[in-house]
């Protein structure tokens, strides 16, 4: 669950009524299975069997997990979960707790500042736009780090060398720049006195603590710290100019209303945008990276930002009012915003100014080590609430990026960059992603799958479906997967990608489906061809790759591309692991979850030594049905086979997401977002007091902050 003041994309953790996942495995062919006995081992599985595995490996807990095939071992014992107390109904800790053997520090909190001339943050948050333009941003959420060669130039010259590429353990490990996300803004605690009387001084505020920061880090001994005066210090904002590029650039469907964007208001230029300029970046949750050296960060749900309470748009020349009408049903934009943009900032109504939304829902690219650049917005990914981009540079350098779209009974995506990748000259590579084809995953039953191009003119993408152009096809990228016959998945969100080390060649995808409390309820419903299906409003029923019915845990779906190709239209898949309370809720579990429990995985990611960090997005107050899981954390698992390690747990009511480290992975960097998000106007710290809980910084009220974890030991993250 997001936090409280979140726009809600599903209802979080009752039990359920689930099968196993050996019932589903049952059903569906010898193919599929082999899929998961090559996961697991066979040689394994000769000797112990599948389910005694499990058990096997449980009891022997406290042991290190040994190395195998692409994978480095797990070097770590488990910690407890952070637990309710029952007495003050509050968890047990207001803190970040990591094994014996590690320290996990804050590094920098919301509202400190990271550019030249940003002031000290004053925890009654009596700061206003024009401060926070200068400042950390709110509740951060995915993340990457830059690697920085002390003293280049900053600007164009070191963003011409630049690299990324992960594992190349010879780049900088004690100075970068992280890119951090702002996925939303808690009113209640941005603002002295909340939302009591919205204001454009407000919404302006608001709009800056959105977005992204970027942040110059270094190394000093064993300490990490950031630059509050850095040249590359850099805040992206709810209203920073960008530039649209691809194939729905220009395009008159993205012709919205042109405001001159003033700290007093926004006022109406009487002209239009033109399709190629865009202002701010929203509701950025997760992320990824280029294997040119740049930053994407993704706009999730960016509805939640507009309303349209007349349920009537303004007549457009050449534009169908029931188009616009259709497009915003399908994205949910509804009557009313939470943040109460709209009451003040007519950019935001979607009824006089209904092209707007579709200036957002893309995938924002951004140069870290060029301030001056200008980010773009690259509309060959495709429209929706992006949840990932995550790439595969293949054998033959081909580029693909990997994408979900979080929301109930949305799709999985992948594009596929037309041109190969040039190693050897990044500006060679600089547009590869305005061409190429997107594709969207078909889950057959059977355990195979196939990737379905959505491209003008074919499988039904045609005028006479309401599709007049790939540009069309791109902006209701939804629709068009409605018309191809998709499948429907539990709310797909973080994607990561396996390593291809220690003699592993597959290319292997996993993806976090969070949950769906409607899947297999009734009446049951699915998304309509036509397009016409309201956002999250289906009612599917089970199938084998989303098995259980009111599935408020999640799990976690992988799968490997034929031919060891990103260009593969065709793919094997399994489940990797079911979440749940194996031991109260849900006894049939018990030979699914392999090690400790955990609920609604979100945060997805592979280190560069074959590790699977999973992170988890629940309520996070360890209540009711989360009473054996308690907060939210951040586990480690085994590939191979599928055991899991609890390596941290979180403050109160907080979401733990956001993963990077060093390239040679002695510094991991993770988010701890909205903090005590109970918290009211009245009273922030009734629920947390972190991260001033944690020894950071004043009190006053919570602070989304990012974490950095080191090994006392000076080794890697997990490793043996």
């Amino acid at each position: 669950m997001k936090g409280r003041f979140h726009p809600k994309n599903n209802l979080t953790l009752n039990p359920s009524g689930n099968e196993s996942i050996r019932d589903v495995i049952d059903r569906v062919s010898l193919s599929r299975r082999r899929f998961i006995m090559t996961a697991v081992g066979t040689s394994v599985l000769t000797v112990l069997g599948d389910v005694s595995i499990g058990g096997f490996l449980q009891s022997v807990d406290a042991a290190l997990i040994p190395k195998g095939t692409g994978f480095a071992g797990i070097g770590f014992k488990s910690i407890p979960p952070n637990l309710l107390n029952p007495a003050t109904r509050l968890l047990e800790k207001d803190l970040v707790s990591v094994p014996e053997g590690y320290t996990a520090k804050v590094l920098i909190a919301w509202g400190d500042p990271i550019a030249p001339g940003g002031p000290t943050w004053l925890a009654d948050a009596s700061q206003d736009a024009a401060a926070q333009e200068k400042q950390f941003g709110m509740h951060n959420d995915g993340m990457y780090y830059f690697p920085l060669q002390p003293g280049k130039v900053v600007g164009r010259t070191v963003s011409s060398q630049a690299r990324s590429l992960r594992g190349f353990l010879n780049q900088p490990i004690n100075s970068g720049l992280l890119c951090v996300n702002h996925e939303y803004t808690q009113e209640s605690i941005l603002h002295p006195d909340g939302l009591d009387v919205v204001t454009i001084a407000k919404v302006r505020k608001s709009q800056a603590a959105h977005g992204v920061s970027v942040v110059e880090i270094s190394k000093n001994g064993n300490e990490w710290s950031f630059n509050r005066n850095s040249p590359y210090g850099r805040r992206i904002t709810g209203n920073t100019e960008m530039r649209v590029s691809g194939p729905a650039a220009g395009n008159a469907l993205l012709k919205s209303k042109k405001f001159s964007i003033q700290p007093t208001g926004s006022v109406d230029t009487g002209t239009l945008n033109d399709g190629y300029t865009a202002y701010g970046t929203l509701n950025n949750c997760a992320n990824g990276y280029t294997p040119w050296g740049t930053y994407l960060t993704c706009e999730e749900n960016w509805n939640g930002y507009f309303a349209n309470s007349t349920r009537d748009v303004v007549a457009i020349p050449g534009i169908e009012k029931s188009d616009i009408l259709a497009g915003q049903n399908r994205y949910g934009v509804s009557t009313s915003s939470s943040y109460r943009w709209p009451e003040v900032d007519p950019r935001f109504d979607a009824s006089t100014n209904p092209l707007e939304p579709h200036l957002f829902g893309w995938v924002v690219e951004i140069d870290p080590y060029d301030p001056q650049s200008k980010p773009v917005k690259r509309t060959a990914l495709g429209r929706f609430k992006h949840e990932s981009a995550q790439v595969v540079v293949d054998d033959n350098n081909r580029v693909a990026f990997y994408q979900g779209d979080d929301e109930r009974n949305e799709y999985i995506y992948k594009f596929v960059c037309t041109q190969p990748l040039n190693p050897k000259n990044r500006a060679a590579n600089r547009d590869l992603l305005d061409n190429g084809v997107l594709y969207v995953a078909k889950f057959n039953d059977n355990g195979t799958g196939k990737w379905i191009p959505l491209v003008y003119g074919q499988r039904g993408l045609t005028p006479e479906n309401g599709f007049r152009s790939q540009a069309e096809v791109l902006v209701k990228t939804r629709q068009a997967a409605d018309r191809v016959g998709a499948t429907m998945m539990d709310r797909p969100e973080w994607v990561a990608v396996r390593p291809r080390i220690g003699g592993y060649k597959e290319i292997e995808v996993y993806c976090t489906l969070t949950n769906n409390n409607r899947r297999g309820t009734t009446p049951v419903s699915s998304n309509q061809p036509d397009g016409t299906t309201a956002a999250g409003g289906a009612r599917p029923t089970v199938n084998p790759a989303n098995p259980r019915p009111d599935n408020r845990y999640g799990h976690i779906i992988r799968w490997r591309e034929d031919g060891r190709r990103v260009t593969a239209t065709t793919f094997k898949w399994d489940i990797f692991f079911e979440a749940g309370d194996k031991t109260r809720l849900e006894p049939n579990l018990q030979g699914n979850i392999k090690g400790d429990d955990l609920s609604s995985p979100d945060g997805l990611w592979f280190d560069d030594f074959g590790r699977l960090w999973i992170q988890t997005d629940h309520s996070g107050d360890g209540i009711g049905d989360l009473v054996n899981i308690g907060s939210n954390t951040m586990s480690c698992a085994d590939p191979n086979t599928k055991q899991v390690r609890r390596f941290l747990t979180s403050p109160t009511d907080c979401e733990v997401t956001g993963i990077t480290s060093t390239p040679d992975g002695k510094a991991m960097f993770i988010n701890i977002q909205h903090p005590g998000d109970r918290g009211t106007t009245l009273n922030p710290t009734i629920a947390s007091n972190w991260p001033n809980s944690q020894g950071y910084g004043p009190s006053g009220r919570p602070r989304s902050s990012v974490v950095v974890i080191t090994r006392n030991d000076g080794g890697v993250i997990g490793g043996l």
